[in-house]
């Protein structure tokens, strides 16, 4: 690993640390944000050829303090309220824990309180996808923009936005009441999901994936982990993005065209993120009251299980669809179902569940329905009616290797 890269992912890990520590202190989260950026993109160009100094936490906090200092400098009403600030910051550390703290238990708080400000619920769901990859997770404007294939101007803009709502709510920098915490705490993991699931399958361009995003949704999940190991939904999604990512190397072929799970190399399956998702979902089962991305998870873990397709245990995975859709009811979860059920029970039984969606209309114009239809048709042996609807999955893609995938299918069939 080059000198680079290290420096990256150590400036990655240490950004929420940074930001925490200097909002604490001064508040502001939009100019303290800011501040944390300008510092973060000083030691990327510094530290690689000075070196990292010798304490790259207190550089970082020292550089933003400096920033939002002069910024409120500018300001006469903060003049009194920056003087005090400056005055009981220590010369060779910006922030002091309380009483009784320890740096790490700081350091805790400030990663979560962060997590939760970012997905506030003020915030649109790309806000808070936007903000948390920036702020929690120290990617750039420009890193952001790229990954979900908008102008950076445009990202810049959800951005700030965002900070400007937050200033505007007036929502203080300290964790959610206990009432409101398990509530934000699920806004947090459905924020990390979506970060995930945009990484793992891109919903427009001419990749299938963004590592980058899938990489970053894990590290982020790891560390809340960490920091609150009892919690069972966190361990859940943690295994679930293991186990689903895992796949990865086989999800598509040199070219770039896509690889169905059914059709995939299992061999080349990431056999270490296999098995710490193995043993993360099968330690928390039993520990914890079982929720949406636990029962998730054990479904990737029956899929991981199993040597090649044939051998998946269908059966299990249908009653374990059965029993999400009791906890978390939603269209996706149906489609899923579907598939499951005509694995196990044929594809008739897949195809009538699946009518229940076209009744529904919530999922109208998705291609995953149109998709899922086709492939169920197939099963059956309709293939005329599986042409049509792979055709029709394939204009509603945005994705350009799922467009081509479909459409292969579909003109496949056509010498069948």
């Amino acid at each position: 690993m080059n000198r680079d890269v290290r420096v990256e992912e150590l400036l990655r890990s240490l950004a929420p640390q940074v930001l925490g520590a200097v909002v604490r202190r001064y508040g502001h989260f939009d100019a303290c944000e800011d501040a944390v950026q300008d510092a973060l993109l000083a030691a990327a160009v510094q530290w690689p050829e000075q070196g990292v100094p010798g304490s790259p936490r207190a550089w970082l906090i020292t550089v933003a303090s400096r920033r939002v200092i002069d910024g409120l400098r500018s300001e006469q009403a903060r003049q009194r309220r920056e003087a005090t600030v400056a005055a009981l910051t220590p010369a060779d550390e910006t922030v002091t824990p309380g009483p009784g703290e320890g740096p790490k238990a700081a350091e805790r708080d400030d990663m979560l309180t962060l997590l939760f400000l970012c997905c506030h619920p003020s915030l649109t769901p790309g806000s808070q996808v936007a903000l948390t990859l920036r702020a929690v997770g120290g990617l750039t404007t420009a890193q952001i923009a790229h990954a979900f294939l908008v102008p950076e101007a445009t990202m810049a803009q959800r951005i700030s936005r965002a900070k400007q709502r937050i200033k505007a709510t007036g929502v203080p920098f300290r964790m959610p009441p206990e009432s409101e915490r398990a509530e934000r705490l699920a806004v947090v993991l459905q924020v990390l999901y979506l970060i995930f699931n945009e990484g793992y399958a891109t919903t427009g361009g001419p990749d299938l994936q963004h590592p980058e995003l899938t990489r970053e949704a894990v590290r982020l999940t790891r560390e809340l982990h960490r920091l609150l190991p009892e919690e069972g939904e966190i361990a859940g999604l943690l295994a679930l993005m293991l186990l689903t990512d895992a796949r990865r190397p086989a999800r598509t072929r040199p070219d770039g065209a896509l690889v169905p799970l059914a059709d995939q190399d299992r061999s080349r399956w990431d056999q270490a993120a296999l098995k710490e998702g193995l043993s993360l979902i099968t330690e928390t089962l039993p520990r914890t009251v079982a929720g949406p991305y636990q029962v998730q998870a054990a479904i990737a873990a029956v899929h991981g299980e199993a040597a090649h397709s044939e051998d998946t245990d269908w059966p299990q995975i249908l009653a374990l669809y059965e029993l999400l859709e009791q906890l978390s009811p939603g269209p996706m979860v149906t489609l899923n179902h579907a598939v499951a059920l005509a694995m196990a029970q044929g594809p008739a039984a897949g195809l009538e569940l699946l009518a229940t969606l076209e009744a529904d209309g919530r999922l109208a114009g998705h291609h995953r329905l149109a998709a899922v239809r086709a492939h169920l048709l197939e099963m059956s042996g309709d293939l005329a009616a599986a042409r049509s609807s792979y055709r029709e999955a394939a204009r509603r893609t945005g994705s350009l290797p799922e467009r081509r995938y479909l459409e292969a299918r579909a003109d496949a069939l056509n010498s069948r």
